[in-house]
């Protein structure tokens, strides 16, 4: 096994001289999670061929010859369930990379399985059984051992034939241009994660435009103390405590601490400021309210959701694609509130390939369903 260890400013500036004019570079991160709000970037793996180079963040900081490389448009970036590795790229370079493959999504949209591991992909291309290895392993830890850049090596090295074998299936089936849209769509995902967090929380659909408007102040607020303290948002308040705030709507302390719903340390520190939150919601006219979340399907809706998923399994399986991956239980919702008669805005995923392919056949399917 060939890898290098890059653990200076000089031989990263190697290292990406013999990267330069790639058209396609594996890449992997190691990072640690465990109780911040943000990934710590551990290690990133780089791969053209039969060498990996194993550059160490801790150790390195002219970074911007790596973000040139990572959003060269000739270079395309080869990823594995690519979600978490692009917002340690966000994070730590203020990028992420692009043009991307995410070979987990790309083997879903040949036909070749859903939410496969690693391990499991190369298995399945390659033959070759993974070790677990260093899975669990402090990769914030120094130095690093032979065992742990043995490990991370492996995760770019094995990458580069298994992407091989995928693009020559895909470009046989003439689904390249799908596989580089799923990878923009990686990316639409990232961003619109910090987007509105508070329209994911459960119970969220059954509050009020007044309530919805509370606990979005609520959730934002929390959303920037977690970023400034580094945290998890879980951490300053948790999610049934933000719902519990924004359906009750306390006025004053008595009636927050009422609701039990905050430790005694939160409560005593940060009680105003969640009154507060409620007060600006209060305050604020009705038509800048946010528009309330739809309820649950009705009965008759459900009814149409299982036959319409059942009828997008039998396109997904003429196209010999992982249904999964065709498209999303909420997406098969909104296309029934669609033909119930609601006013839908169309997710930008919506288009390219799926638009004739999917969303057509499944709109079609239900013609103005009541």
């Amino acid at each position: 096994m060939n890898w290098t260890l890059v653990e200076s400013d000089e031989a990263l500036a190697q290292a990406l001289e013999t990267l330069s004019g790639a058209t396609e570079v594996a890449v992997d991160t190691e990072f640690m999670r465990r109780n911040s709000y943000y990934p710590h970037v551990a290690l990133l793996q780089l791969c053209t061929d039969d060498h990996a180079w194993l550059i160490d963040p801790l150790k390195v900081s002219e970074l911007e010859s790596l973000r040139t490389l990572m959003t060269d448009p000739k270079c395309l970036k080869i990823l594995h369930s690519c979600s978490e590795d692009l917002e340690v790229f966000r994070y730590w370079l203020g990028i992420v990379p692009t043009p991307l493959v995410d070979t987990q999504r790309a083997t879903a949209l040949l036909g070749k399985g859903f939410g496969l591991g690693y391990r499991a992909l190369i298995e399945l291309l390659l033959g070759v059984e993974l070790d677990k290895g260093e899975t669990r392993s402090d990769w914030l830890k120094r130095p690093l051992s032979e065992s742990q850049c043995h490990y991370a090596a492996l995760d770019v090295l094995e990458l580069v034939p298994a992407w091989k074998i995928l693009r020559e299936l895909a470009e046989s089936q003439s689904r390249m241009d799908w596989i580089l849209a799923e990878g923009e769509e990686a990316i639409r995902l990232l961003i619109d994660r910090d987007k509105d967090v508070y329209r994911r929380l459960k119970s969220a659909s059954r509050l009020s435009p007044l309530q919805l408007e509370a606990l979005r102040q609520i959730c934002e607020w929390r959303e920037g103390v977690a970023r400034s303290v580094d945290k998890p948002r879980g951490w300053i308040v948790d999610d049934k405590a933000c719902i519990a705030i924004a359906q009750a709507m306390p006025g004053e302390p008595d009636a927050l601490a009422e609701l039990d719903v905050l430790p005694s340390s939160v409560l005593r520190k940060q009680g105003e400021t969640l009154l507060g939150c409620v007060r600006a919601a209060q305050e604020l006219p009705v038509a800048e309210l946010p528009v309330a979340l739809p309820g649950p399907l009705a009965t008759p809706q459900r009814n149409l959701l299982k036959a319409l998923r059942q009828f997008a399994r039998g396109v997904a399986e003429d196209m010999n694609v992982a249904p999964e991956i065709l498209i999303s239980t909420a997406d098969l919702e909104l296309i029934v509130r669609e033909a119930s008669g609601a006013d839908i805005v169309e997710p930008q995923r919506w288009q390219g390939w799926r638009a004739d392919a999917v969303i057509a056949p499944l709109r079609a399917f239900l013609p103005g369903a009541a």
